[in-house]
C-alpha cells in the first residue's frame, strides 16, 4: 500500500462512508471474506471492501486508484479461475448487493451485480417467468451474463447474453454509467461476452420469457453401457425441439437415497434430459434412454428453481474446469469421450460432461463476441476433489479430456469453464475478429487496465 500515514486516513475514510463492511488483515471476518469457492485459491488482499450498494462500488474504486491499489471484483458465484482476489490489493466483495426486482408486465428482470442464480430464478418463479441462467443455483449472475452465459434454458430462449437489456456499471475512474442498445452501444456490444473487462456491473437487466412448467427425465447406468447411453441421448436431442436440454454426464455415484447403496462412490454413466414443458413430453421423447440398460431412473416435473439445485457443486473443495466446443458428436467422439471416464479421478466430485447446444442459440444473430455459439455440443470436463496430493492427477485429466476431443475442436470456448490458459484462449472465446474493437473499448473506458484480473482484454 501507500505510505502508512496516508493509507491509514483513507482507510479509516473509507469505513466511515461505506454503508456496508471494509476488513483489513487484523479485523475479525477477513479471513473469512477471502474464502472461495475454488480452495486452491489462498490470497490475501490488503482491504476486502463488502459493498451494499453501487455507491460503495464508486467509493471504493476511487480508494483503489488514489493509493495505486490493484482491484479485484468478487461477485456472488464461483470465480473458479480465482481472479476474484488478489494479493495486496482491495477486493470490492458484492456479494451483500443481490435485490431482484421483477417487472412481469415488461418482462424483465433487474438484478445486482452480487447475486446468485437463486436469487434470479427464486424472484421470477411465482411470476410463471425465468431467463438462462447457469446449470447450478450457486451461479453468480454478473460474471455468468457478461462471460456470455450457458445453461439448461439457452436452446429455449438464448444465452445469457441474448436477453441481456442493460448494465449499470461503475468504470475504472469511478463514474456509475448505464449500458443498453441507446445508451453507451459500444459499451454495451462489449458487455455481451467480454465479462469484468470494461467496469464493475453493480446491476443488470435481462429479459424474461414464460416458463409455466419444467420437467426431467434421467437414467444413471454401469460405465460400461455409456457408449449407448450417449449415442442414444445424441440421437434424441439432435431430433428434439428446443425444449429439450440437458447432457451426458459421468460422475461419482452420491449419497443419494435414489442411488443404490453398492453403487455410491463408484463411476456413473447419466443421461439426462431437461425440458421446458410438462412431464408427459419429456417422458415421451426419453424413451429411448429408458428402454437402455440403467440402475437409476428419475422422470418427473419438478419447478426450475429447484432443478437448478440438483448439480450445485459443493463448496471448499479444489476446482480445475476446462472446455471443448465441438463441430459434432459422431460415434468417434462418443467412444473417444466414453473410454477418457474411465480415467476419471474417483471417488471425487470430478465430472465429465458432453452437452448439446443448437436451437436458440444457433439462431441468434452472430453480433455479440460471443464465439462459441455455432458448436453444436461441448465437452465441459470439470475436475471438483479434496486433497493436494490429488492435483496433478485430476488437472492432468482434464487436459487429457481436451487433448482427446481436439480433433473434433472448433477452437472456440466459454471462458466462464476455464481458469487462466492464455491470452489465445481469450481469443478464442470473445473470436479474433472481435479483439481489435472489444481492445478500442477497453481502451475508452479502462486505459489503464485496472480491471485486469479476469480473462483479460489489453486496451488497444
Amino acid at each position: 500500500m501507500a505510505p502508512q500515514s496516508k493509507a491509514g486516513t483513507a482507510l479509516v475514510e473509507l469505513r466511515e462512508d461505506l454503508a456496508g463492511t471494509v476488513l483489513a488483515p487484523d479485523d475479525a471476518g477477513y479471513d473469512a471474506a477471502r474464502v472461495l469457492f475454488n480452495s486452491m485459491i489462498d490470497k490475501r488482499p490488503a482491504v476486502i471492501a463488502q459493498c451494499e450498494n453501487a455507491a460503495d462500488v464508486v467509493r471504493s474504486v476511487r480508494f483503489a486508484r488514489d493509493l495505486d491499489l490493484p482491484i479485484a471484483v468478487r461477485g456472488g458465484g464461483h470465480a473458479v479461475a480465482g481472479t476474484a482476489l488478489n494479493d495486496a490489493g482491495l477486493v470490492i466483495d458484492l456479494r451483500r448487493m443481490h435485490e431482484t426486482t421483477v417487472h412481469p408486465a415488461a418482462g424483465a428482470v433487474r438484478i445486482e451485480g452480487g447475486a446468485t442464480m437463486s436469487h434470479l430464478d427464486r424472484a421470477t418463479a411465482p411470476h410463471g417467468l425465468a431467463t438462462t441462467g447457469g446449470r447450478a443455483s450457486t451461479t453468480g449472475v454478473g460474471g455468468y451474463v457478461l462471460g456470455g452465459g450457458t445453461g439448461w434454458l439457452d436452446r429455449k430462449f438464448g444465452l445469457a447474453v441474448d436477453n441481456l437489456l442493460g448494465v449499470e456499471l461503475v468504470t475504472a475512474d469511478g463514474r456509475l454509467v448505464e449500458a443498453s442498445a441507446e445508451e453507451n452501444p459500444e459499451l454495451f456490444w462489449a458487455l455481451h461476452g467480454g465479462g469484468g473487462n470494461f467496469g464493475i456491473a453493480t446491476a443488470l437487466t435481462l429479459r424474461l420469457h414464460e416458463l409455466p412448467g419444467y420437467a426431467i427425465a434421467m437414467v444413471l447406468a454401469l460405465p460400461e453401457h455409456g457408449p449407448e447411453l450417449a449415442r442414444t441421448y445424441r440421437d434424441i436431442l439432435e431430433n428434439a425441439p428446443d425444449e429439450a436440454s440437458g447432457g451426458v454426464i459421468y460422475m461419482t455415484g452420491p449419497p443419494e437415497e435414489f442411488v443404490p447403496p453398492e453403487l455410491v462412490g463408484t463411476l456413473l454413466a447419466g443421461a439426462l434430459i431437461c425440458y421446458a414443458g410438462p412431464e408427459e413430453e419429456v417422458r415421451k421423447l426419453a424413451q429411448p434412454l429408458l428402454a437402455l440398460p440403467h440402475v437409476v431412473e428419475i422422470v418427473t416435473a419438478i419447478p426450475y428453481a429447484d432443478f437448478q439445485c440438483m448439480f450445485d457443486d459443493p463448496p471448499d473443495l479444489r476446482n480445475y474446469w476446462s472446455a471443448e466446443y465441438l463441430t459434432g458428436a459422431p460415434d468417434e467422439l462418443i467412444d473417444v469421450f466414453c473410454a477418457r471416464a474411465s480415467t476419471m479421478p474417483v471417488p471425487t466430485g470430478t465430472q465429465h460432461v458432453l452437452f448439446p447446444q443448437g436451437g436458440a442459440i444457433a439462431r441468434a444473430p452472430e453480433q455479440w463476441p460471443v464465439a462459441f455459439r455455432d458448436a453444436p455440443w461441448a465437452v465441459h470436463p470439470f475436475g471438483i476433489w479434496e486433497d493436494p496430493a490429488d492435483d496433478e492427477r485430476c488437472i492432468r485429466w482434464v487436459k487429457d479430456v481436451r487433448a482427446d476431443v481436439g480433433p473434433w475442436s472448433t477452437g472456440a470456448v466459454y471462458l466462464n469453464f476455464t481458469g487462466d490458459e492464455g491470452g489465445d484462449r481469450v481469443t478464442a472465446g470473445l473470436g479474433a475478429e472481435n479483439m481489435a474493437r472489444l481492445g478500442a473499448v477497453k481502451r475508452e473506458y479502462d486505459p489503464d487496465n485496472v480491471f485486469r484480473f479476469n480473462h483479460n482484454i489489453r486496451p488497444a
